[in-house]
């Protein structure tokens, strides 16, 4: 039988390396990468390039692509776009082609490369996100993105809704799963009380960023599933 696992923090990923070249890749930053990078494609974006750093953004912004750059939830000076994904439902991105960089989401897709796929998850396509593992042959692996290699809630989250729908097709091995899948059995009802003594919603709160959380926490928003082909992310057709 199929498995599903969770990487609870990208610095936890050494001990999946085994797996990995076997394995679908599933990465979620719920606040606020992923959601952002569901939300652009859904609105026409054509392609966006996840990178690790700063300077690798800047980089592909001085050749043309759009530079969007995030660091503690905060933008970086000199960009075009920052991490919310209101600021990707604007029609001009239709088309555009994108070079991004977050604290922790680009981070943790750029470490999951020797994956069979690698794709975007967020609460916004989930449905889609299930609908395509249960066609697959590959077992599956939750990669968290946390916060700066500490895990976090929302992402774990994420993780337990993911094997709360394919808990009929996969085997969940490790505890890490479990616990994933428990937490989301105890918040799935309301979502934003169960997240909010949690740090990055506090984090929000403090830079006034409200609905962002809210909008992030919306299940099954978009039939759009960003795959990454060779160093860029497009929209797979589901």
């Amino acid at each position: 039988m199929k498995t599903i696992d969770v990487c609870l923090t990208p610095d936890l990923l050494h001990l999946h390396t085994s797996s990995l070249e076997n394995s679908i890749v599933v990465v979620a930053d719920v606040f606020r990468a992923t959601s952002c990078m569901v939300t652009a494609f859904a609105h026409g974006v054509s392609s966006i390039i996840p990178v690790a750093t700063v300077e690798e953004c800047s980089e592909l912004q001085s050749r043309g692509y759009l530079g969007a750059a995030e660091r503690n939830a905060r933008m970086v000076e000199g960009f075009d776009l920052d991490n919310s994904p209101f600021s990707y439902m604007d029609e001009r991105l239709i088309g555009a082609n994108i070079a991004m960089t977050t604290t922790n989401g680009t981070y943790a897709i750029t470490r999951s490369r020797n994956a069979v796929k690698v794709l975007v998850g967020s609460f916004l396509n989930l449905e889609a996100i299930v609908r395509f593992l249960r066609g697959e042959r590959y077992d599956v692996l939750v990669l968290c993105a946390g916060w700066k290699g500490r895990v976090n809630l929302e992402d774990t989250l994420f993780a337990g809704a993911l094997i709360d729908r394919l808990k009929d097709e996969y085997m969940i091995p490790e505890d890490s799963g479990l616990m994933a899948w428990r937490l989301y059995n105890l918040g799935q009802k309301d979502l934003p009380a169960f997240l909010a003594n949690s740090s990055h919603v506090r984090r929000l709160h403090r830079l006034s960023i409200h609905k962002d959380i809210i909008y992030c926490l919306q299940h099954d928003l978009y039939d759009v599933i960003p795959v990454l082909r060779g160093s860029a992310l497009v929209s797979m057709e589901v």
